[in-house]
């Protein structure tokens, strides 16, 4: 017995009963569908039920809302209405936009500009045409063999068609329409089933069924085009029933069951006079319903580790949650809490700007394949404030808004105002933790501290505790991106997702997992967040993974993120080992940054352990964000100034700048990074210094600069630590000089704090905070119980009086 029939028989002593009976049905009707072709036999047209007696559900728009709804877009959005008429003139002239490519030619020879010329089995990117061969057997993860898939795939969707159909509304150009119909027919001859790429993947038959619909519907209410849509029903019934058959629901039950789903429903719900309409309309509703509680955390965070995904599966749950509500079905209240806690995620993460990624970006999206940039995370945002009513400071009116709701989203979106102050909020089940500030402008730094995705992790990176920065909305420490699934060379797809392309340490040039095959990893490393503490003039987070105890060597790495309100954030990176190892911390940054020119010397480095970072072209007075390193330290080469490549959509690269820092080090070993925006309370006059300064209890880093200093101290073992006039049993103390005046005290945990061996904070039992800023006269702490004294009062230069003695 060879190895792949063994491979196979052990996934089946796996399997239950219902598995191997799904799975055998699936093989049974391929071979038999394959059977009918080869006779002869046409699989479609379906015949339809012309005398159903159930009524069709409600669209999003009826046709007699469809032209208002583009004189809304030309009103209130004419940059988008006049894109969508620039790529629809593109389209007839075959040349596509689709994920991060451009001007993409699916021409069979390079002169044709006929519809009859598009090769729909083509990846125009690599040259590489798919075979016409039954689609089960067509080897599609093989670059060789097809090229990149998605390519393909994407031109598939038909979304494309979905722009032409709105450009004849925008324009009244039936020179968009005829374009249509003739691709509609061109591909319909080109792919016939069972044989050909396009029918390879049931997700791929399911987007190509939501654009049909989609043009159904547009293309409503004109006799002209009763003709083709009696053509585009029964191949949609025909889609319908392939789904139903062959349903992801052992092959790749994420968002390719959750949109399988949702189209079925569709077709059930709108589509009544087809056969197995109300079986579609009823399994569909079922599996989403299912899928809500399964693919999303309790937290709202998506299971896949994933931003674009999470995107992806919200889109998806909003829309057949608003497609159900239209056609009086229902709601049950826990799909809606799953839906506006999704939503609760995307808000949090887009709070100072953009909502930055993580994990793998697919590159297509349900309604506008166009909007697949980090700028568009957002757009759910719009859907979500007008199916709940909810207030969300980053949606925006959009496209899809107005397709969706009319007039009342303009209502309620055109004039969206600021919403409330950024927040710290933790999802602790998906491990994403958010340290927002609002001063001296909207800010939010995010760690992720989760799973690196579910099971053998497809979609998730290597990306534990790493950071991702927004400030006063826009991008600065930035996700590297994905770059492409499959490519020739599979280093092309792991740069991408390796540790290497993260604002995380990376340790002897490795990844913190291993990556196997192009969606799966191994020795997946597990990630703990150790403290998680928000009060009321200072976040601090602390989190550990053990990505690298597989090294001969095992290294622990632990990240200490300690931010200010108002001002700096101090980043604590600890190496755990006991040998010497090569460490090396990476900070992307977004492509419209520019490292300034007065910071570098003749080779690079930067100077003093600082980097000033500002948009390209900014002001002086704009935002700006400094980084400073430690000076003489172990980390001797101090921080290199570069570039590298990132991916801001599937198949796209940009340069960015880079900073890079690193050492060879016999662990245990350290270093410190303040990260200072522009205009906070840390006026960086002249050359600040962050200076450490090991002890053999205590870690302190100081920041010096013009009229003050900042103290930052870590305790390294438990018990009470001493350093200049500082004593305390705190696992860490912050504090801030001002004209030698004590003006912020911040102590994580402990009982006490000492000045020059005299008391002046006590702790009626172990604390898990104190907190005292004199700008604002914040006095806080968990718990309550506490009490300061007189010498207190002198280091600050305050009267007690504005504060109770004891809290």
């Amino acid at each position: 017995m060879d190895s792949g029939w063994q491979s196979k028989l052990a996934r089946m002593s796996r399997m239950d009963w219902e598995e191997i009976r799904v799975r055998l049905g699936q093989e049974f009707h391929k071979r038999s569908d394959l059977l009918v072709h080869r006779m002869g036999m046409r699989s479609w047209p379906i015949q339809l039920i012309s005398d159903s007696p159930a009524r069709p559900g409600q669209f999003f728009c009826s046709s007699d809302e469809i032209s208002e709804r583009a004189d809304l877009l030309h009103e209130y959005l004419p940059g988008e209405a006049t894109e969508i008429l620039r790529e629809a003139d593109e389209i007839c002239a075959h040349r596509f936009r689709l994920l991060g490519y451009e001007n993409l030619d699916f021409a069979v020879n390079s002169g044709g500009n006929n519809f009859k010329d598009i090769d729909w089995h083509l990846d125009p990117v690599h040259g590489k045409r798919a075979p016409l061969d039954p689609w089960f057997k067509i080897p599609f993860l093989d670059f060789g063999a097809v090229g990149d898939h998605k390519v393909t795939w994407e031109l598939n969707r038909h979304q494309h068609l979905v722009t032409l159909a709105k450009a004849r509304l925008l324009s009244g150009d039936e020179k968009y329409s005829r374009e249509l119909m003739a691709q509609w027919r061109s591909w319909i001859k080109a792919n016939p089933y069972p044989l050909g790429i396009n029918w390879a993947s049931t997700l791929e038959v399911a987007f190509r069924s939501l654009s049909w619909i989609w043009v159904d519907h547009l293309l409503t209410g004109t006799s002209k085009y009763e003709e083709f849509r009696a053509e585009l029903a029964p191949a949609l019934a025909f889609h319908g029933r392939y789904i139903e058959r062959y349903l992801s629901t052992y092959f790749s039950p994420n968002t390719h069951l959750l949109g399988e789903a949702v189209a079925l429903f569709f077709l059930g719900t709108l589509y009544p006079q087809m056969p197995g309409a109300a079986r579609w309309e009823e399994s569909g509703w079922k599996i989403v319903l299912r899928e809500a509680t399964r693919q999303v955390r309790p937290d709202g965070v998506y299971f896949e580790q994933s931003l674009y995904y999470h995107v992806y599966a919200l889109d998806f749950f909003l829309y057949a949650r608003l497609l159900a509500a239209r056609s009086g079905r229902e709601i049950p209240r826990p799909y809606d809490d799953v839906l506006t806690r999704m939503l609760d995620v995307v808000a949090a993460l887009a709070q100072g700007g953009p909502a930055e990624g993580f994990g793998d970006d697919d590159g297509g999206r349900l309604w506008n394949a166009r909007r697949n940039r980090t700028e568009h995370m957002t757009d759910p945002l719009a859907t979500g404030a007008m199916i709940y009513g909810k207030e969300f400071s980053a949606a925006r009116l959009t496209e899809e808004a107005v397709w969706l709701f009319g007039n009342p989203a303009v209502a309620k979106l055109a004039n969206s105002g600021t919403g409330p102050a950024p927040r710290s909020i933790a999802f602790l089940d998906g491990g994403i933790y958010v340290l927002a500030d609002s001063q001296p402008y909207s800010q939010t730094m995010v760690v992720d501290a989760g799973p690196q995705g579910v099971g053998r992790a497809g979609h998730g990176h290597a990306d534990a505790l790493s950071l991702r920065l927004t400030m006063d909305e826009r991008r600065w420490l930035v996700d590297g991106g994905t770059g492409v699934y499959i490519a020739k060379d599979p280093a092309d797809r792991n740069a991408f997702r390796g540790t290497g392309a993260h604002n995380t340490l990376r340790v002897d040039g490795v990844n913190q997992a291993v990556a196997d095959e192009p969606f799966s990893w191994t020795n997946i490393p597990t990630t703990v967040a150790e403290t998680w503490i928000v009060g009321k003039s200072f976040t601090y987070f602390v989190g550990s993974h053990n990505g690298y105890a597989r090294l001969p060597d095992p290294v622990v790495h632990r990240r200490h993120v300690l931010k200010i309100a108002g001002d700096l954030c101090l980043v604590r990176d600890v190496a755990i080992g006991k040998s010497e190892h090569e460490l090396e911390i990476r900070w992307h940054f977004a492509p419209d940054l520019e490292i300034q020119n007065e910071v570098r010397n003749e080779v690079g480095s930067a100077r003093a352990g600082r980097v000033e970072i500002s948009r390209t072209g900014a002001a002086s007075d704009d935002s700006g964000l400094t980084l400073i390193l430690p000076e003489d330290t172990v980390w001797q080469t101090g921080a290199e100034v570069t570039s590298t490549l990132l991916s801001p959509a599937y198949g796209a690269f940009q340069p960015a700048p880079l900073v890079r820092c690193h050492a060879r080090v016999l662990l245990p070993a350290e270093v410190a990074t303040a990260l200072v925006p522009r205009g906070t309370a840390t006026r960086l006059k002249g050359e600040p210094r962050l200076a450490s300064m090991p002890q053999a209890a205590v870690q302190v880093y100081e920041l010096d600069y013009h009229d003050q200093s900042q103290g930052f101290f870590f305790a390294l073992r438990d018990g009470t630590w001493s350093f200049g006039p500082w004593s305390s049993d705190a696992r860490a103390l912050y504090c801030r000089i001002e004209k030698e005046k004590l003006a912020h005290l911040v102590v994580i945990g402990g009982t006490h704090v000492q000045w020059q061996g005299q008391p002046m904070l006590n702790m009626a039992k172990p604390s898990e905070f104190f907190e005292w800023r004199a700008q604002d006269a914040v006095m806080n702490a968990l718990p309550p119980e506490f009490s300061v004294t007189s010498l207190f009062e002198q280091l600050t230069g305050k009267e007690l009086s504005p504060y109770a003695e004891k809290h």
